[in-house]
């Protein structure tokens, strides 16, 4: 089986703490840098599996660099470099406590929430007459709780946010701003790769000098569902299941195997030979959305290779 980075234990210069969230461990260097090692974990319905996927924190880290650089004309980010192909520096945020979902389609919790005939989601009403994977008239914005670990992430509606106070009325409207403006950019880039971005989430920071700017991951395969353009709206008349490009198949295989992240549910046996075809969907994934070859990183000793790769880039700043 390939070598994976599942947890990690770094002593870097300066560090003051880490964070370790679902996928990515976060280092606190000095109270100014973080670093970010995307593991190769695979998290579903929040509960995190036991064997990682080899490349994923490779490929996500990659994926996520790739589009900080194509939004940044659009919205500012707190990435800085990529030192190594799993590893991401920027500035100490202090994080929104939302994540701001939006869906541009009646897919994945939407969709399960309509089927049982609920006609709002996060105070944002859907129009009548959907089938699933059908387009939204617009998209809407249907916020979640930034949950704690090992708690689940909930839905929420702007009122609730605003009424609670879990962010100002003045910022939540500059989180809505931008992310409709990088759902909208996502959606022409996914286009030009004969994709069609379904929905997506986004997790935004302020810097110290108060500067909102997008954190964490973007368009990736994880905080991301795609579609393949060619054939949906035959698939839609015929009403099959849409081609996908996301974490969906995961998901659907462990729904299939009882699975579904509820208590008393035991994870599923995930053989070796399952893992390798996940990692290679998550490769196949990486090709489509950059429209670029994923280019293998050594894998023979990960920590190591961070570390060495982590501690000349801090040594050199």
């Amino acid at each position: 089986m390939s070598n994976t980075i599942t947890t990690t234990d770094f002593n870097f210069p300066n560090q003051k703490s880490v964070y370790r969230g679902k996928v990515r461990e976060v280092y606190n260097i000095n109270d100014d840098l973080l670093v970010m090692v995307a593991t190769d974990r695979l998290s579903a319905f929040d509960v995190v599996l036991p064997k990682g996927i080899p490349y994923k924190g490779q490929i996500l880290n990659q994926i996520a660099t790739k589009f900080m650089e194509l939004t940044q004309d659009i919205v500012p980010n707190w990435l800085i470099a990529t030192p190594d192909p799993s590893v991401a520096v920027g500035h100490l945020c202090t994080p929104f406590k939302v994540e701001m979902v939006i869906r541009g389609y009646l897919s994945g919790h939407a969709s399960r929430e309509y089927a049982l005939e609920k006609r709002e989601i996060c105070g944002v009403k859907m129009v009548e007459g959907l089938k699933e994977n059908d387009k939204f008239p617009e998209p809407i914005i249907t916020p979640t709780t930034k949950a704690d670990n090992g708690e689940h992430d909930a839905d929420i509606s702007r009122e609730a946010i605003l009424s609670k106070g879990i962010v100002t009325e003045e910022d939540y409207l500059v989180l809505e701003k931008y992310t409709r403006a990088l759902f909208q950019r996502g959606t022409e880039i996914a286009a030009s790769r004969g994709l069609i971005l379904v929905d997506t989430k986004y997790e935004f920071g302020k810097t110290k000098d108060g500067v909102i700017v997008l954190i964490d991951e973007i368009h990736t395969p994880d905080s991301s569902r795609y579609f393949y353009a060619e054939g949906y709206q035959e698939r839609q008349d015929k009403g099959e299941e849409q081609k996908q490009l996301s974490k969906e198949f995961v998901r659907r295989w462990l729904i299939e195997n009882g699975f579904q992240g509820l208590e008393g549910q035991q994870i599923p046996n995930m053989t070796d030979e399952y893992i390798e075809t996940v990692s290679e969907r998550y490769i196949e994934l990486y090709e489509n959305i950059l429209g670029e070859k994923f280019v293998k990183a050594d894998i023979s000793n990960i920590n190591e290779r961070i570390e060495k790769n982590v501690v000349a880039y801090l040594g050199n700043r």
